[in-house]
């Protein structure tokens, strides 16, 4: 049974419908805009000086969900394809995540596991550490991009953190690899809270959202939505990157770029299934409420023509978290005495 069949069959009867466009999905390119650039800029550049000098280093790269920090590690590592030789599978970049509560055994396991290792699950901490040095060694590994680097925040105790950290500081010292750190802004506190892993991750870099109030900033946003409304398959009556709607899609997608393909893919589906040639703004109205705020207050909803297009991050709202820089739910937060953004 073909899913689309099922779409088809359950979806609302319309008479314009184009069953292609059901679960629309937009598919693009990474967009090359100055974060994305940058930030391919200084990892290549760690790179560069691990290939060349044989020395490792650190860089952390922290941001909001959705700001397109995956994105940006996804398509580097996609840059060093493995190679498979006679003697050894090469793998010059190793793109892995850190799970969730982790340990210095889970945390070793998940890299050789990323590596394609079958017994990944198998061994002490210690026996996962000799091989998975041994493994960098013979599979010519050179840079490890880390995503979900906050999680390290997150160990059962202050034991384990202090354990995992010191373990991650050790494997930079002896493989000499580059490390890029990816993750939510407490990832932050993650390096701050060991000196000597600090040390090692001296090179920051943010990925925050597009702002409406730096004016390049904006331009470059605006730019962005006029590449993808060439994308996509039902046009928009008015430019998606004319001054006012761009306001709106910003406000809709707190100028996250996830959240802004969310809202285009939410809206063409809708516009589809209604049976409607064109993208107005009740349409994007329907795909915001769909794909990112169920229950906007119609008020509220960044498409409504009264809407006071105001940031949409006060408690309750949808974007709140994005604002939040605390460690709620972190052992090693409350046993370290760092207490949450806002909380005296």
């Amino acid at each position: 049974m073909d899913p689309l069949d099922l779409m088809t069959r359950f979806a609302p009867t319309t008479p314009h419908g184009v069953p292609e466009r059901l679960g629309y999905k937009l598919l693009v390119e990474p967009i090359r805009h100055r974060r994305f650039q940058n930030a391919m800029f200084q990892i290549a550049e760690l790179h560069h000086r691990r290939r060349k000098y044989g020395q490792g280093g650190g860089l952390l790269m922290t941001g909001p969900s959705g700001a397109g920090k995956s994105t940006i590690i996804r398509t580097y590592d996609g840059e060093f394809p493995r190679s498979y030789e006679a003697q050894r599978t090469a793998i010059p970049v190793l793109l892995a995540s850190v799970p969730s509560s982790p340990t210095v055994r889970s945390l070793a396991g998940a890299m050789l596991e990323a590596m394609g290792d079958r017994k990944s699950h198998r061994g002490t901490a210690p026996e996962k550490t000799t091989k998975l040095r041994e493994l960098f060694e013979r599979c010519g590994v050179e840079m490890l991009l880390l995503d979900e680097f906050q999680h390290l925040f997150y160990t059962p105790n202050v034991t384990a953190f202090r354990d995992v950290t010191d373990w991650l500081k050790n494997l930079l010292e002896d493989t000499h690899i580059g490390l890029v750190g990816c993750g939510l802004h407490v990832a932050e506190q993650v390096v701050t809270s060991n000196e000597q892993l600090a040390r090692r991750f001296s090179q920051r870099l943010r990925i925050e959202p597009f702002s409406q109030d730096v004016e390049d900033d904006f331009r470059e946003y605006r730019g962005i939505l006029k590449a993808l409304e060439a994308c996509l398959p039902t046009p928009s009556e008015v430019p998606l990157h004319e001054a006012n709607l761009a306001r709106r899609m910003h406000v809709a997608s707190y100028g996250l770029l996830d959240y802004t393909l969310k809202i285009l893919e939410g809206a063409v589906s809708a516009a589809n299934r209604a049976g409607i040639q064109s993208i107005a703004l009740d349409v994007l109205s329907a795909g915001f409420r769909e794909r990112v705020w169920r229950d906007v207050p119609d008020r509220l909803n960044p498409f409504h023509p009264e809407s006071p297009l105001r940031p949409l991050d006060r408690p309750g709202e949808v974007f709140f978290q994005h604002t939040r820089l605390d460690t709620t739910g972190s052992p090693v937060a409350a046993k370290l005495g760092l207490r949450p953004k806002g909380v005296a």
